[in-house]
């Protein structure tokens, strides 16, 4: 027989079962130190990241193949890395043959840097810039964090995903691809990607000046004009400069001792991207990406979206590499 108080029990219970719910959907951010909705571990950063890398790195053109050029960039990676909020991570900084003036970052430590940024990088710091940006993304679980806002995949998904076991994970890979390239964060996560990716760069010995610059040689190119990818999902550029300068100004007024790398970035990087241009694909391997696209379905890597004029009509993540 129910009682008066069984109404009461019930509703205390079902409280409860929400509170923990809430609690066990939390994570800290370490660098801001706020608690966010969070559904997935950081374990499934890893596995998702090692699981998309293979095909987001086909979707760029591959590897730029140059070995020497690629320690370089990763050597100003990890350089960030050690010195990030996770640095017990491993973190892989890739530069990819893919045309956009763009960058981004996966969950678990998978970090790519288009030929495009590349030609209009002018210095080291510049590129550490970029990449203390992305690193960012990473330690804060940028990507993480709005997959649970909108709840992207659940957890059988994501076990499939990473199995290799199951006959769907070719379809469920693709789809899960899709939805990381098109992951756009908010300009609170822009904004944090900015400013810590600014103290990483300066505690790796960098001058701070090199993210402003980025801004500056970027927005020259096309003043009032088309706007690169890597600004498009951003604040706008004249608010970037006003916070990144004011924390330049407040926190870093001496940057005397601080390294630039012009000479050495013109050596490693600058050199050779313009004495080895970004090979054409033939008529054999457009017809196979036009296939592969079409098997694909819709998505955000059709060659129409990639090399059409119109930037407003790329992917919000390719739009923003992103990124600083």
């Amino acid at each position: 027989m129910m009682d008066d108080r069984t109404p009461t029990r019930l509703l205390l219970l079902m409280l409860t079962a929400l509170t923990l719910s809430v609690l066990a959907g939390c994570a800290t951010n370490p660098i801001s130190g706020d608690d966010e909705l969070m559904f997935y571990s950081v374990e499934d950063d890893f596995a998702l990241g090692k699981a998309v890398a293979p095909e987001i790195l086909k979707y760029l053109d591959g590897r730029i193949s140059d070995e020497g050029l690629q320690r370089y960039i990763d050597r100003i990676g990890q350089k960030i890395a050690l010195v990030c909020h996770r640095p017990d991570w491993e973190y892989h900084f890739t530069a990819v043959e893919h045309e956009s003036v763009n960058a981004l970052a996966l969950p678990g430590g998978y970090i790519y840097i288009t030929r495009g940024m590349l030609e209009k990088l002018e210095t080291e710091a510049q590129l550490a810039a970029i990449l203390g940006h992305e690193t960012t993304h990473v330690v804060a679980r940028h990507s993480m964090a709005q997959m649970s806002k909108k709840r992207v995949m659940d957890a059988a998904t994501l076990a499939t995903l990473v199995s290799g076991e199951a006959p769907p994970e070719v379809m469920q890979l693709t789809m899960i691809t899709n939805q990381v390239m098109t992951m756009q964060y908010s300009r609170q996560d822009e904004k944090e990607a900015d400013l810590a990716g600014l103290d990483y760069m300066v505690a790796a010995g960098y001058d701070p000046n090199g993210m402003l610059e980025i801004m500056r040689i970027l927005q020259k190119e096309h003043p009032g004009g088309k706007q690169y990818e890597f600004f498009s999902t951003h604040p706008h550029p004249e608010n970037r400069f006003y916070y990144i300068q004011r924390k330049i100004d407040l926190r870093y007024p001496s940057t005397r001792d601080l390294r630039i790398g012009r000479d050495t970035y013109q050596a490693k990087i600058a050199e050779y991207l313009e004495t080895h241009p970004k090979r054409k694909k033939s008529k054999r391997e457009r017809e196979m990406l036009e296939a592969q696209q079409q098997f694909r379905g819709a998505g955000p890597w059709n060659s129409e979206e990639i090399q059409g004029r119109d930037p407003q009509r790329w992917p919000p993540s390719h739009r923003h590499l992103h990124r600083p």
